[in-house]
């Protein structure tokens, strides 16, 4: 899938989340819902970080080119290093590491240990990263003919509006972890979601996505899975942009609904 697409089932999946939670009699605070999808729309980015040509590998200038380089390296070498016999030979390393559940549960585990150890600071910059990706999934159309410093600033002057929001009682901080010093633990769970969820687009479109690894499928450590074949899709077709986007805006706004209690 394509970067909008991704960040588009990202945000849906969290207000779907935000629904399943309501309808469990456990309504998640406003400010939770709000910064929960947009973290989710850009944690959905996250995992092309293998790619030069991605969004998030362009997001930061010079800073994610370089990380993209280092990332796509080191998962061209973890693929060369634990490829069995039926996994087919490879150039690089997109579409590897970081499009597997492990990495997305490692990267939500990290991001959790920041949270609750690196302090407001820490958060700050977690809220940051993602509203400058959620601003280029979501609204990519305006952020392409925006300069990058534009962009970065509505992150940074968004994640300090609602960092402030949620610091606020009952607005969210200590969502779900209440004990003292767990405030902001869960904001990892929205970045293993949107991260599962852009494996799980990947999957639907023609080279699959190895989800599993490193679950063995047979002769293969890499396995692409992924539907039958006759119904993927090609990245950016017409399936993408007039059937899917659509689809996911539909369930965003009936999740976001659900969840705020307006159905």
């Amino acid at each position: 899938m394509m970067g909008p697409a991704h960040s588009l089932s990202g945000a849906a999946a969290w207000l779907g989340v935000g629904a399943a939670t309501a309808a469990a009699g456990h309504p998640m605070p406003w400010p939770v819902l709000v910064v929960g999808a947009l973290i989710c729309a850009g944690a959905a980015l996250a995992p092309d970080l293998d790619h030069k040509a991605a969004t998030i590998s362009r997001a930061f200038g010079p800073i994610s080119r370089g990380l993209c380089e280092v990332v796509d390296k080191l998962s061209y070498a973890v693929y060369k290093a634990t490829k069995k016999q039926g996994d087919k030979r490879r150039t690089g390393g997109h579409r590897t590491l970081t499009h597997t559940w492990l990495w997305a549960v490692m990267i939500g585990a990290g991001t959790s240990a920041l949270a609750i150890f690196g302090g407001r600071w820490a958060v700050l910059a977690i809220l940051f990263i993602h509203l400058v990706l959620a601003v280029e999934g979501l609204l990519w159309r305006a952020a392409r003919v925006s300069s990058d410093i534009l962009v970065w600033l509505l992150g940074a002057t968004s994640a300090w509006i609602l960092a402030g929001v949620l610091d606020k009682p009952g607005n969210g901080a200590d969502w779900l972890f209440t004990a003292p010093g767990q405030e902001y633990l869960w904001l990892g769970l929205p970045i293993v979601l949107g991260a599962l969820v852009h494996d799980i687009g990947d999957a639907l479109t023609i080279s699959g996505c190895p989800i599993l690894w490193p679950i063995p499928v047979g002769r293969k450590r890499w396995y692409a899975l992924g539907p039958p074949k006759a119904m993927r899709f090609r990245a950016g077709s017409w399936i993408e942009l007039k059937v899917l986007m659509p689809v996911f805006m539909l369930l965003g706004g009936v999740g976001g609904a659900a969840a705020l209690g307006y159905i």
